[in-house]
């Protein structure tokens, strides 16, 4: 006798448990449905006439302060780069001064 309720309430279980997501799909296709058709009528009903961006070189400001500003940046730059090239090739020779105690000259 408990083989046979034991068995009923599985197959009650089973079936309940099929019976919640197959409604859980029908519910959520249905859904999808009407999103896709709402969707669809937007689309169809929408304006061709896109209006695109300015162009890029619309778009490219000027400014001329900022190109100053730049322009000195990089020439200072330049400087200490030189500098500091300048004093590398001091401290070699330095070097060789004192390692081989000859007045080498320096290679460029």
């Amino acid at each position: 006798m408990s083989f046979l309720v034991g068995s009923l309430a599985g197959g009650l279980v089973a079936g309940g448990v099929y019976y919640g997501f197959s409604n859980l799909m029908l519910t959520r296709t249905v859904e999808h449905r009407l999103d896709m058709h709402v969707l669809s009528q937007r689309l169809v009903g929408a304006s061709s006439t896109v209006p695109s961006p300015p162009s890029a070189a619309t778009r490219i400001t000027h400014r001329p302060f900022a190109s100053l500003l730049k322009d000195k940046w990089n020439q200072q730059t330049a400087t200490v780069v030189e500098k500091v090239h300048a004093w590398d090739g001091e401290v070699q020779e330095w070097g060789r001064k004192v390692l081989y105690g000859l007045e080498t000259t320096r290679k460029e």
